[in-house]
């Protein structure tokens, strides 16, 4: 995997709260690319528990964890539609080129994205391989009819996904920096579970 000297990921997140996957999955990123830029953003495909304010609050928190000088939230990338975040991603970095960052069990939504085609024009699809959600070649395959070029990232990350955490609020599976706001405001029900 060869990555351009101005390219940026860009990983949006429903952040639905970040897990200790996220937290991997940033890591690793800030290892192979020059810029890494996160938001929370609303997912059309999926039902939120808590508001997006409180879910941005929450990967703040997670970005400051890291703290590492290539990682940025950038909150105004927010949409629910990805060509939309790719068009203020060229307003801000004109120069850039872009690596859409995805976890494997979302490869099979892209080609059903809003203007599909020309997301996959304009960015590389970078798939985070996430135990537990093998990729099939039919799916790259049905990217890469679209035109998608596509980097299947050198990682895998952890199997620690926010719906198993919705499902059964516990401490372990996120950042113990979250912890404290998601006590504090009974997020998820969390409070309750102790």
């Amino acid at each position: 995997m060869k990555i351009k000297i101005n390219s940026i990921a860009l990983f949006g997140t429903s952040a639905d709260p970040p897990t200790l996957g996220h937290e991997a999955l940033l890591r690793e990123l800030t290892k192979i690319f020059p810029k890494v830029i996160t938001w929370a953003s609303d997912n059309p495909d999926k039902k939120h528990q808590i508001p997006l304010l409180k879910r941005t609050q929450l990967l703040k928190i997670l970005v400051k964890k890291i703290s590492h000088p290539k990682l940025e939230l950038v909150q105004e990338l927010s949409s629910p539609r990805t060509i939309h975040t790719l068009k203020k991603a060229f307003q801000l970095w004109p120069e850039a080129s872009f690596s859409f960052v995805i976890g494997s069990d979302l490869a099979v939504q892209v080609p059903k994205w809003l203007n599909a085609k020309s997301i996959l024009n304009k960015a590389t699809i970078a798939i985070a391989m996430r135990d537990g959600w093998p990729i099939s070649e039919k799916q790259l395959e049905a990217i890469k009819k679209l035109g998608g070029e596509i980097d299947l990232l050198p990682f895998n990350t952890p199997e620690s996904s926010s719906s198993k955490f919705r499902e059964s609020p516990q401490e372990v599976l996120v950042p113990k920096e979250l912890v404290p706001l998601l006590l504090q405001e009974n997020l998820y029900g969390l409070a309750d579970n102790r």
